[in-house]
């Protein structure tokens, strides 16, 4: 005999459910779009064998993108191609800072990227998502933790990338340090909202679904402070919005318009 559902439960069923596909969409949707900027650089890498590393490392960013957006689908929230590719800019939950512009012009059309704002943000990104990801292996739902300790499997490797190109570029000259510096000063105003965990956040915690944002924040400063040698001063602030709640910029529907070009030209094909 299957028991009977009291209204509680299904309420409590209800909250958890939508935390946890907004937890989702929040890691699905920051590998897409950080992704997506990454393969912006294809072809226009400082050298031949970065070209080949950072190809890779956008390769398996977007795979981590399509294992978030295959439990969503599991969950009911729909085809994981239509929920990377058909949603609009007002509900995604990518943190701001993945959806910013490599810099000038176009990729087919004189692009003019600047390789700094590249390095600081993966190398801030790669260890937001390290500790994020090992705040979810204990998650309560277990495919989801199952999922976060297979990333972490490869996510080293791209850290370990970063922080090397950050350490030499901060290192190499005074022209270097001062691009690299300037680039961490404005992550500092722009990377604030990554750390949010949006409108259910409470629930997630309550769920054992992840930490608090205070823990995940303490955790990567920890580790970036290590590295970074002049730390910007005060704390780390939202100027663009917060991607959690639905706040973006013209950035992000540039990017979307790009990344769904071939999907919406055959939107029956298996991609």
């Amino acid at each position: 005999m299957t028991a009977i559902e009291s209204p509680k439960q299904a309420l409590e069923n209800q909250i958890y459910a939508l935390a946890l596909k907004d937890l989702l969409y929040q890691l699905a949707d920051d590998d897409f779009l950080i992704s997506f900027r990454g393969s912006e650089w294809l072809g226009l890498a400082p050298h031949v064998e970065e070209d080949v590393a950072f190809s890779s490392i956008t390769q398996n960013t977007m795979g981590h993108a399509f294992l978030f957006y295959s439990l969503l689908e599991d969950l009911g929230a729909g085809d994981a191609d239509k929920l990377a590719h058909a949603r609009p800019a007002k509900e995604r939950k990518n943190t701001v800072y993945a959806e910013k512009r490599n810099g000038d012009g176009s990729y087919l059309e004189d692009p003019y990227y600047d390789w700094a704002l590249t390095v600081v943000r993966y190398f801030l990104y790669e260890v937001f998502k390290k500790v994020k990801l090992e705040a979810i292996t204990n998650c309560s739902y277990r495919p989801l933790a199952n999922v976060a300790k297979k990333v972490l499997m490869e996510q080293p490797y791209h850290l370990a990338h970063w922080r090397l190109w950050f350490q030499q570029l901060q290192e190499a000259n005074e022209d270097a340090a001062a691009r690299i510096q300037q680039r961490v000063e404005e992550a500092w105003r722009q990377f604030g909202d990554a750390f949010d965990l949006g409108p259910y956040g409470t629930e997630m915690q309550e769920a054992g679904l992840i930490a608090d944002e205070e823990t995940l924040w303490a955790a990567w400063f920890s580790e970036v402070q290590e590295v970074i040698q002049h730390m910007p001063a005060g704390p780390l602030e939202k100027q663009l919005g917060s991607g959690r709640f639905g706040e973006h910029t013209a950035d992000l529907d540039h990017a979307l318009h790009i990344l769904s070009e071939v999907y919406n030209s055959d939107r029956e094909a298996v991609w």
